[in-house]
């Protein structure tokens, strides 16, 4: 196992009732208390729409798709109407309008955006989630409304981005902003905010593999970057307090044709509205298509 880079992108503020319960059920049953942590580890918030992201939900063309992988809907985001599409992917508990910003100036350099609420996640219907599950939605999405030249993704939107074209995405170029890394760490970060013994972060893991029938370390940030060979623009702040800058540097090392662009001061979500940022990340994108 690596050395801990990332704590987590599934970051939330427990409240002291789910705390005390957990920790109830703890002394009574290890399995019971396995599934709850699993419930919550995979149940994201919904949070409502900010204004600030309204434009663009008004603007878009939305629809409810079916994702046959995993035999669930989404709702999906059409933005602009050029034929040169970038594909957007939202972090846990986010929505396909977080990335508002920078899909605005796409638009103006010529580009439409398509983006989408992962599953249980905006508009999408459902309670529980997991990061397969974004993976799987990113692939069929590419089936019905690729190619994409580039995809911006932000924290676990960006890990579901790398693990997406490890498994057949087709892009030039990707983005990748805020990204977590070692899914262990996430799950360990998570039973710690619950506040339980770290031996349940090993009990939960080895539950969802046994569900999943998968490894979940092949799904971390730095095993995908392995194998990715285009260019990737990987941005980060160096106070993101939920997940550390040790994350982006970690998959930065990984990746064959990576560039690594650090800030300062915006933390987590900020990095997403800042115009630097922003330029980078649209002068990234615009500058590798004019070269393919």
């Amino acid at each position: 196992m690596t050395k801990k880079t990332s704590n987590p992108t599934q970051s939330l503020k427990i409240p002291k009732p789910i705390l005390q319960i957990g920790k109830i059920i703890a002394t009574i049953s290890p399995k019971l208390t396995v599934l709850f942590t699993a419930k919550l580890f995979t149940s994201p918030i919904k949070h409502k729409i900010p204004k600030r992201e309204l434009e663009m939900d008004h603007k878009s063309i939305q629809q409810l798709i079916k994702i046959p992988a995993i035999h669930k809907k989404i709702v999906l985001y059409q933005y602009g109407e050029s034929e040169k599409k970038i594909l957007l992917s939202h972090g846990w508990s986010g929505r396909g309008t977080q990335l508002f910003k920078i899909a605005d100036e796409l638009i103006k350099l010529g580009y439409s955006t398509i983006s989408f609420d992962a599953p249980a996640h905006g508009k999408s219907p459902g309670r529980t989630t997991i990061m397969s599950e974004f993976v799987e939605t990113i692939l069929e999405i590419e089936r019905q409304f690729g190619p994409f030249e580039a995809a911006v993704g932000h924290s676990l939107g960006s890990m579901s981005l790398l693990n997406a074209v490890k498994k057949g995405l087709t892009l030039q170029h990707l983005v990748l902003i805020g990204s977590g890394d070692v899914v262990q760490d996430i799950l360990d970060d998570f039973i710690a905010k619950l506040q339980l013994k770290p031996v349940f972060s090993e009990y939960l893991r080895l539950h969802i593999e046994k569900k999943l029938g998968e490894k979940m370390d092949d799904y971390s940030a730095y095993q995908s970057a392995k194998e990715v060979a285009i260019p990737v623009l990987v941005i980060h702040d160096k106070n993101d307090d939920e997940v550390p800058v040790t994350a982006a540097i970690h998959i930065n090392k990984h990746l064959k044709n990576g560039t690594l662009f650090l800030t300062k001061g915006l933390g987590h979500r900020r990095i997403l509205g800042n115009s630097e940022v922003i330029e980078k990340v649209v002068q990234f994108i615009a500058t590798k298509n004019s070269r393919a």
